[in-house]
């Protein structure tokens, strides 16, 4: 991938004003072993639960990303090697997670861009609850489902359509 988000953000100046591309607050750290990446969203809305994330990572991502509102939990992780392990096998773009991850070392060696707001050892609760593809908000910013992410060494934007 060749873009970079300072670059998208000057050359799209007009939808940042007009709320069409929004910046995410820098509150993400890389784990994954692509820095950059970017795909329509899949959305999900959970708390110390990542059962739906399991069962999102399952299906076949046409190189969408993941985005996960964990609530920002920072008491246990979402996301470790094995689900993102599965996450590449099917094709998704990326996972960023409003929560954390675990087995980070394992992950920065996998070809998937992944984000986080911290590691955690600890595994989550598995209680099968949460929501798929809903509107979710944070970091600022409002997301919606088939809007597009674009994520490198800079930031995290959310366009409405893909950019150029």
């Amino acid at each position: 991938m060749t873009f970079q988000t300072t670059d998208l953000c000057d050359a799209n100046e007009g939808l940042l004003a007009e709320g069409r591309l929004r910046v995410l607050e820098p509150h993400f750290r890389h784990f994954g072993g692509r820095q950059r990446f970017s795909g329509p969203i899949s959305t999900l809305k959970l708390f110390e639960d990542n059962s739906f994330v399991r069962k999102q990572l399952e299906q076949p991502g046409y190189g969408r990303v993941l985005v996960v509102d964990g609530g920002g939990s920072l008491r246990c992780a979402l996301l470790g090697d094995q689900l993102a392990e599965m996450a590449v096998r099917n094709a998704w773009g990326g996972v960023l997670v409003y929560g954390c991850v675990r087995d980070t070392a394992a992950i920065g060696t996998l070809d998937l861009g992944v984000m986080a707001l911290a590691p955690h050892p600890q595994k989550s609760l598995k209680r099968n609850v949460g929501e798929i593809d809903v509107t979710i908000a944070f970091g600022g910013v409002r997301l919606h489902p088939g809007e597009w992410l674009y994520a490198d060494e800079d930031g995290v934007l959310v366009s409405e359509t893909p950019l150029t």
